[in-house]
């Protein structure tokens, strides 16, 4: 193959290219994931809790005593995800398990008073993230993330 027929071959593909890289929305969320989660991250890491673990560690306090599977659903958490964070937090005694007389699998969790308390102590830390992500993002941009997340969130199908 020729450096000319080399080249066209390699320039076919240029226009799915572009449009993907100017036009894809899984890139631009997964994008804008990782800056927020990186204001959220650093106002976090003084008490040994990461951005990703928050919304759970809530989920559990408002909901608890929960089962892995209702969080799971709720978070759209793929299992390996769910389990290694809720050991991260039955080991620091920020959640524990419970018997509920069922068999023993899937015990379900709820928050213990170390939980509770470290949520009460990160919220200066979390008022701080929402306030640097809500000036990057802009009133209108925070809207219409609190929008799209009130909605269901079913994958439609293709």
């Amino acid at each position: 193959m020729t450096k000319t027929e080399t080249h066209k071959r390699m320039n076919q593909g240029n226009g799915t290219i572009d449009q993907i890289a100017c036009e894809c929305l899984l890139g631009r969320v997964r994008k804008l994931d990782r800056v927020l989660t990186g204001i959220y991250d650093a106002e976090f890491r003084p008490f040994g809790l990461k951005a990703t673990q928050i919304n759970l560690l809530v989920l559990v306090a408002k909901a608890g005593p929960i089962r892995r599977i209702e969080i799971a659903k709720g978070l759209h958490l793929d299992p390996s995800t769910l389990t290694r964070n809720l050991k991260i937090m039955l080991t620091n005694g920020w959640i524990k398990e419970i018997a509920d007389g069922e068999d023993g699998r899937g015990l379900p969790v709820q928050v213990t008073a170390q939980g509770r308390d470290l949520l009460n102590q990160i919220g200066p830390s979390w008022r701080k993230a929402q306030t640097r992500t809500q000036k990057l993002i802009g009133d209108e941009g925070a809207a219409l993330l609190r929008k799209l997340a009130a909605n269901r969130m079913e994958v439609p199908s293709g």
